[in-house]
């Protein structure tokens, strides 16, 4: 009997320590992603920055906008360069994009998984950085003594990706690397985060991404910030539809 007990109770010890060491990899996991989502999509702000898009046929094409953020539901973007695209406006409010055009001076939905601006950024690499959100996060042995290695799981068919690898640095959470994976489980697009820079008040990131297709070799599109004010106070009316062209 004794023996018995003594069995049952290893038995239990062992499954409150698999359990923990479970829930542990879980709560590593979810600071990693949202110590991310605070470092590449911070709750408010105003940005300037620019995107060149490297296309199959060699042709080079660089964009400049201006953006702000409110919350986590709402994003504005005005396009400033080319003159091809100046007075194009995105809007997104929640789980809802809109791409406004001055000549039909009317707005049109856009999906998180098409192209921005032709580039090798999905809409939501740029409208929607919110990982905690629309991912599960489980942690993985990292190639890299200096870095954690999380993998996201989409958790519905809204999501630009249906899975993610990324790489954080262990000493201040700076994405390194990602991996952007499709439904069929194939590499889709590869980034590179370098370039980190204090935008004021002590908030650092990188300023600059640059975004491979693995696809399309010859593809790749390099996102640079040029600038960011953090915890701004953004007029209500700048996230409504009416207000798009104005």
């Amino acid at each position: 009997m004794k023996i018995l007990n003594a069995i049952c109770l290893i038995g239990l010890v062992m499954s409150e320590m698999n359990f923990n060491a479970v829930f542990a990899q879980e709560m590593n996991a979810n600071t990693i992603i949202e110590k991310y989502d605070a470092i590449m999509g911070p709750k408010s702000y105003e940005s300037e920055f620019k995107m060149t898009a490297t296309r199959e046929d060699g042709t080079v094409r660089t964009y400049e906008m201006k953006a702000i953020k409110s919350g986590d539901e709402k994003f504005r973007i005005w396009f400033k360069k080319p003159s091809a695209v100046v007075g194009q406006e995105i809007l997104r409010v929640g789980d809802n994009s809109w791409l406004y055009m001055p000549n039909l001076k009317r707005a049109t939905r856009i999906a998180n998984r098409d192209s921005f601006q032709g580039g090798d950024f999905n809409n939501a690499d740029v409208l929607r950085v919110n990982y905690k959100a629309d991912y599960n996060g489980t942690m993985k042995t990292s190639d890299d003594a200096n870095a954690f290695h999380v993998e996201l799981k989409a958790k519905n068919n809204n999501t630009s990706y249906d899975s993610i690898q990324i790489w954080v640095r262990k000493a201040d959470f700076m994405p390194i690397k990602g991996e952007y994976y499709g439904t069929s489980g194939k590499l889709l697009r590869s980034a590179a985060f370098s370039d980190y820079k204090d935008f004021g008040k002590g908030f650092v990131r990188p300023s600059k991404i640059i975004m491979k297709n693995e696809i399309v070799k010859s593809r790749q599109s390099e996102m640079i910030t040029e600038s960011m004010k953090t915890d701004v106070t953004l007029p209500e009316q700048r996230f409504n539809q009416t207000d798009l062209g104005k």
